[in-house]
């Protein structure tokens, strides 16, 4: 998130309406300025050809014979997939078009790589006739800037499919190797001068599934509707890895994410920019002996929408994979895997070697082969399958810690090494959990952004709040013990204002560069804080920026929850006290940060779970005025055609609460409106780093510490999205696609936390990084979403049969019998009977249902009976089941005695 200073704050109001300022700005942007004194070189005022295909149209500028224009055929004619809208700004030397190529050649008697690019140093290419399928033909070896190969390039119509073909002659004597070739693809997510209408009307966002052979690229509308636009390898073109286009000279920024390059072959790369760095395929070269060709060629393909592309693929003869639950395996969860291809498998190997087990199960009905993939060792793993055609696809996997260990690990380490406790700490910080630094195993205490340090905003209260959140999924009484203190000490009171008209008001940071004010040698003179970031006291305390709010309102929740239902984890204040600060917390959002409290936030839906307890606890008065506040923000959001505006001009925060409130007020089509954005930018691919990885590019730069914009694997944003995609799923259970990308998303927040139990912000997606990020930023906000919606669901699906995710399922004649594997085990959805079984506490160890007196048996634990006295089961009504012989208590709950260790459940028909 953006953190801005008052002249910042005047800049960010433009940048949320994306105005006519800020078109200014961005058409002022230096590298604009710079590049109208230089010569166009693309030709566009030499002309174009257009050519119809079965479902694409496309343009070609005649002197470059690079795509000018590719639309969907009956489609909106105001929307095209390529940038087309800067094609006059994008027409010099170094900017990259559909239709170039870059390669990196050594002679073999050489060490030496030298990279050419068809965009370095552009010339008109050499027409050659066209005939039969081809569109059009170039010999464009003079704009190779003297690569010693000959270079082909034509655009071919295959059966109404764009194929894009490049061939490569070696017309020398030297035998030569080509180490790296990358063939760029710069989709329009560029949002420059956009408001947010325009944005999801005429831009794309795409994520890759680097499968090799298998791999493919997926182009989504931002609105999340019609056709998905697939790049699929045809010919020699398997997708080794994804690399960012980091010298084309269009700025990034929070509004443009960058392009990137599909890349065949990647030897060179990794010997060079990307040394030491584990890639996720093993890069290749290959050998181009004197008088030899070699061809490379990617089809353009159309899917009628994005939960279509699977089908798709079959539809054009490509192998499919679909991982139940996923690809993030845990120690103790084997996943289930299910590969559909026309092909064969000659051969499956694992990398590392002994990282992963795969036994073949039985095929399903329609003959997709099934297997069971069992996790050995923690990290990261590869699964390579080679068809007898010898074609290769790989498969992505991330072994984990059980969720239960993770969650574990994750307290302890927030509550020991991220603990801190310097009582002469000047800026009264102490006790806390405090953003940490991994690489220097030190607490950071100064920074020059102020949040990072401050105990505020998401890079510094991410950590307290995800050590708050994992309380209410495996409560643990030391933890809970030293977040008593922080919550009385330091965020009751510091953080959070109590005195005067600014009570319940949530400063930005309690550090802050002021040296005038303080005694010398306070800050570092290693750090620069002539930086706008390096908030002063008043900048420091202010109280206007919503997105503070939810962390310390979730906070108070986690302590209501904690008082009200254990047996005396937390004395300090009644249940009430707790209850009725995180409903002041929520209300103080909307009177002290009104403009930026008009947007949805992130953990925004703690504010539907706080309103929803104040109405069981028939806390009628705070109930109205919450649900009253409430709906006006929804009813603006329902005057919007897209509600996701935010302190950013693009934003994948909001998704989550405008969901949950439009869901709840019955705005219906937002609800959709929203869900659909997200499913755009939220994939489902077999790789545990992008898959239910929901959009993020900017927040290392405003809470990582190896600052650039870049695509984040598992930020917070994968498990908050996760809330609103698996709630509708509970509403909709036979939407398999929502459960994949719901479920993923939620075990996201997982993803990156090292076996020591330290998280980071996210995983830096580069090539040439491929790791967590450096300091645990904000983290946090995405254990909320696991924390308050992991589940484990069970599904009979009607090709895969009976499936559990988060859990390990027999299925025993007519009973389906399923270990609970999440870390809290206390919420179960069986989709079969639409039954929500949720725990406010204790834990589920067995579920067990009958198919055919439709009975559930549940198997409690007695682990959490020294500090819950009573199993408290919430069965949702619909269900119409309920559990005889026990009553509810005055919340609608089941009251089970810790000493009972099972209950059965009855369907009322």
């Amino acid at each position: 998130m953006n953190r801005l200073n008052k002249i910042s704050i005047i800049l960010l109001s433009a940048i949320l309406c994306w105005s006519s300022h800020v078109a200014a700005q961005q058409n002022e942007h230096p590298v604009w300025t710079a590049t109208k004194k230089q010569p166009a070189t693309l030709g566009i005022d030499k002309g174009k050809k257009s050519f119809n295909l079965n479902s694409l149209k496309i343009e070609l500028l005649n002197s470059s014979q690079t795509l000018a224009s590719l639309k969907p055929l009956d489609g909106d004619d105001t929307f095209d997939y390529t940038v087309t809208e800067l094609l006059d700004k994008r027409d010099r030397n170094k900017f990259f078009h559909f239709g170039d190529i870059n390669i990196h050649i050594r002679p073999t008697s050489s060490e030496k790589w030298t990279l050419y690019s068809s965009a370095e140093n552009r010339k008109d290419v050499t027409a050659i006739t066209s005939n039969g399928n081809t569109l059009y033909s170039a010999d464009i070896t003079s704009t190779m800037n003297g690569a010693p190969l000959q270079v082909l390039r034509s655009w071919e119509n295959e059966n109404g499919d764009l194929i894009l073909k490049f061939q490569l002659v070696n017309t020398t004597n030297e035998v030569y190797e080509i180490g790296s070739l990358g063939i760029p693809l710069p989709f329009n997510n560029n949002m420059d001068w956009k408001n947010l209408e325009q944005a999801h009307a005429q831009n794309v966002f795409y994520d890759p599934y680097i499968g090799k052979d298998a791999g493919y690229l997926q182009v989504n509308h931002l609105h999340g509707k019609g056709s998905s636009l697939l790049v699929l390898p045809e010919k020699n073109s398997g997708f080794e890895a994804y690399n960012p286009l980091l010298t084309d000279p269009t700025p990034k920024s929070i509004t443009f994410e960058g392009f990137h390059e599909w890349m065949v072959h990647s030897k060179a790369y990794a010997e060079t920019d990307w040394k030491g760095v584990e890639q996720w395929n093993t890069p290749t070269s290959t050998i181009l002996k004197p008088g030899e060709t070699k061809t490379y060629a990617l089809r353009f393909v159309l899917a009628p929408g994005i939960k279509e592309i699977e089908n798709t693929l079959q539809a054009h003869n490509r192998p499919v994979a679909i991982g139940a639950p996923g690809y993030l395996v845990p120690l103790d969860a084997p996943a289930k895997l299910f590969l559909k291809h026309t092909q064969k498998i000659a051969k499956i190997s694992v990398y590392p070697d002994g990282a992963l087990t795969i036994n073949k199960d039985k095929s399903t009905k329609n003959k997709w082969s099934a297997f069971e993939v069992t996790g050995n060792k923690w990290g990261r793993a590869r699964l390579t399958l080679t068809y007898k055609d010898g074609s290769e696809q790989t498969i992505h996997y991330k072994v984990i810690q059980p969720e239960k260990d993770v969650v574990n690990s994750l307290g302890n380490f927030l509550t020991t090494v991220q603990w801190f406790d310097d009582k002469n700490d000047p800026f009264l910080r102490a006790p806390s959990v405090i953003t940490y630094d991994y690489e220097t195993k030190q607490h950071l205490t100064q920074s020059q952004n102020a949040w990072f340090s401050g105990l505020s905003d998401e890079a510094g209260a991410a950590s307290w709040l995800a050590a708050m959140m994992k309380q209410i999924v495996q409560p643990n009484r030391n933890e809970i013990d030293k977040m008593k203190r922080f919550v009385h000490e330091t965020m009751y009171g510091k953080i959070q204002k109590t005195e005067g008209d600014t009570k319940y008001g949530v400063v930005k940071s309690l550090f802050y560069y002021e040296p005038d004010s303080m005694p010398k040698g306070t800050y570092s003179d290693s750090i620069n804080y002539k930086t706008w970031a390096a908030w002063p006291k008043k900048e420091a305390d202010n109280m206007g920026r919503s997105y503070n709010y939810p962390h310390v309102a979730a906070a108070h929740w986690v302590m209501y929850r904690l008082a009200r239902n254990y047996n005396q984890l937390v004395q300090e204040e009644s249940w009430q006290t707790y209850l009725d600060r995180a409903f002041r917390t929520t209300i103080a959002m909307i009177e002290k940060a009104p403009y930026y409290a008009q947007f949805g936030q992130m953990e925004g839906s703690i504010f539907l779970l706080i309103l929803q307890d104040l109405k069981r606890e028939g806390l009628t008065d705070a109930a109205s005025q919450l649900e009253a506040a409430m709906l006006k923000r929804a009813q603006h959001w329902k005057a919007l055609k897209y509600p996701f505006g935010s302190e950013m001009p693009w934003d994948s925060t909001g998704q989550e609460e405008v969901y949950m409130w439009s869901r709840y007020f019955g705005i219906d089509e937002k609800a959709e409106v929203t869900l659909n954005a997200i499913l755009a930018y939220d994939p489902t691919v077999p790789h545990w780093g992008y898959n239910g990885s929901a959009r993020r590019y900017w927040d290392f730069v405003y809470g990582g510490k190896l600052s650039r914009i870049e695509r984040q694997l598992h930020h917070y944003g994968s498990a908050l999205n996760a809330i609103p995609v698996l709630t509708a799923y509970r509403d909709t259970p036979t939407d398999f696609h929502l459960l994949r990308v719901g479920h993923a998303g939620t075990l996201g927040a997982l993803a990156n936390v090292t076996e020591e139990g330290f998280a980071p912000g996210a995983f830096h997606s580069f090539p040439s990084t491929l790791a967590n990020d450096g300091i645990s930023g904000d983290y946090g906000c995405g254990f909320y979403g696991y924390a308050v919606n992991s589940g484990t669901y069970i599904i009979k699906h009607p090709e895969f049969d009976w499936l559990a995710f988060s859990g390990n399922l027999k299925k025993v004649k007519n009973k389906i019998e399923v270990e609970v594997k999440t870390a809290s085990r206390g919420r179960i959805f069986l989709a079969e009977e639409n039954l929500y079984t949720t725990l406010d506490a204790g834990e589920i160890a067995y579920f067990s249902y009958d198919t055919k007196s439709r009975t559930v048996e549940l198997t409690l634990s007695d682990q959490q009976a020294k500090i819950a006295p009573y199993t408290l089961i919430n069965l949702n009504a619909e269900s119409g089941y309920t559990i005889e012989g026990f009553e509810k208590d005055q919340l609608g709950r089941y009251k089970i005695p810790s000493s009972t260790l099972k209950v059965k459940l009855n369907k009322k028909i």
